[in-house]
C-alpha cells in the first residue's frame, strides 16, 4: 500500500505559510484532531517549526508520516545531501517518511536530481521518495529513470482544475497523485454546487470538495489556523458520494481554474 493511502496518512496537514507560534499552534490542534501526517518544505522556511511542535507533542515517531521537499536551488550535487541533512536537524528526525523534489529543475535535466534523491534514500534519510510540480511527461520519465516506487508527485489538485492528464499518468506510472491548494484557496466556495451537494450527506461544502479528491484517488493536503476547519478538513472519511454527484462536480473541472501558475510561480512547468 502506498505511504499516503495508509488510514491515518491520507489525510495530511499542509505547514505552508505558517511560521513562528502560528505554525506551532496549527499542529497541536491538527494533532489533538487525529492528523499523523504532516507536509513542509525547505521553501517554506518552517521546518524548525514544524520539528518543534511535533516534539511538543510527544506522538511516538512510529505514528507519523513526515514529508518535506527539497529546493530547487539544492538539486546541485554539492548542495542535495546537506541540503536534507539540515532538513533534518531543523526536523529533529533521523529520517523523513516521503522527500519530494519540490519543482522540476529549470534545466530540464530531471535525472541528475532523481538519483541523488534514491541517494537520499539509499542513505537512509528518507524512508520514501517523490515528486512535486511535475508534468505527465516528467512522470513518465522519472519513472524510467527510477527502479523505486515513487509515491507521489504533489500537485495542485481540486474540482475547479481537469487534471485528466496527470490523472491518467499517475495510472499509467503507478505515480500517485496528491493534492495541494485543494480548495483552490477558497474559490471552490463561490460554486454553489458544493453547498448544496453537502445538505443531503450533512456535510460543507469544503468536506465535499475534499471528498471528491479522495474518490479520485488523490491524497489530500489542507492547511488552516482555525480549529473548526482543521477539524473538518480531517472528517471526511464517514460519507462517500454518489457516482451522480460524482459527475455533477466533474463537470466544474473544465473550468480550468490554475492557481499556482507561471504568474504567480515563474519556475513553474509549461503543463501537458
Amino acid at each position: 500500500m502506498n505511504i499516503f493511502f495508509q488510514k491515518t496518512h491520507q489525510r495530511a496537514f499542509g505547514t505552508f505559510p505558517l511560521r513562528h507560534d502560528a505554525c506551532m499552534a496549527a499542529i497541536a490542534i491538527a494533532l489533538d484532531v487525529g492528523y499523523r501526517a504532516f507536509d513542509t518544505a525547505q521553501m517554506y522556511g518552517n521546518e524548525a517549526e514544524v520539528g518543534e511542535g511535533l516534539a511538543q507533542a510527544h506522538v511516538p515517531r512510529q505514528d507519523l508520516c513526515i514529508t518535506t521537499k527539497v529546493h530547487p536551488d539544492n538539486y546541485a550535487e554539492a548542495l542535495f545531501l546537506a541540503s536534507v541533512e539540515k532538513s533534518l536537524k531543523d526536523l529533529r528526525l533521523d529520517y523523513v517518511d516521503a522527500l519530494l523534489l519540490h519543482w522540476p529543475p529549470l534545466d530540464g535535466d530531471i535525472a541528475s536530481p532523481l538519483r541523488l534523491l534514491q541517494s537520499a534514500q539509499d542513505k537512509g534519510l528518507a524512508r520514501h521518495i517523490g515528486l512535486s510540480n511535475f508534468t505527465a511527461s516528467m512522470m513518465r520519465e522519472a519513472r524510467s529513470i527510477l527502479d523505486g516506487p515513487i509515491v507521489a508527485n504533489q500537485v495542485e489538485f481540486h474540482p475547479l482544475l481537469n487534471q485528466d492528464i496527470l490523472l491518467g499518468a499517475a495510472n499509467a506510472t503507478g505515480i500517485p497523485l496528491s493534492s495541494f491548494t485543494s480548495v483552490a484557496r477558497g474559490e471552490v466556495f463561490k460554486y454553489p454546487q458544493f453547498a448544496e451537494i453537502g445538505k443531503a450527506y450533512g456535510k460543507s461544502a469544503g468536506q465535499v470538495v475534499l471528498r471528491w479528491i479522495l474518490q479520485k484517488g488523490v491524497s489530500v493536503n489542507t492547511m488552516s489556523t482555525k480549529p473548526e476547519n482543521i477539524r473538518a478538513n480531517f472528517d471526511i472519511m464517514d460519507f462517500t458520494l454518489s457516482s451522480i454527484d460524482m459527475a455533477r462536480i466533474d463537470a466544474l473541472t473544465h473550468t480550468n481554474k490554475r492557481i499556482i501558475g507561471s504568474d504567480l510561480v515563474p519556475w513553474a512547468p509549461d503543463w501537458d
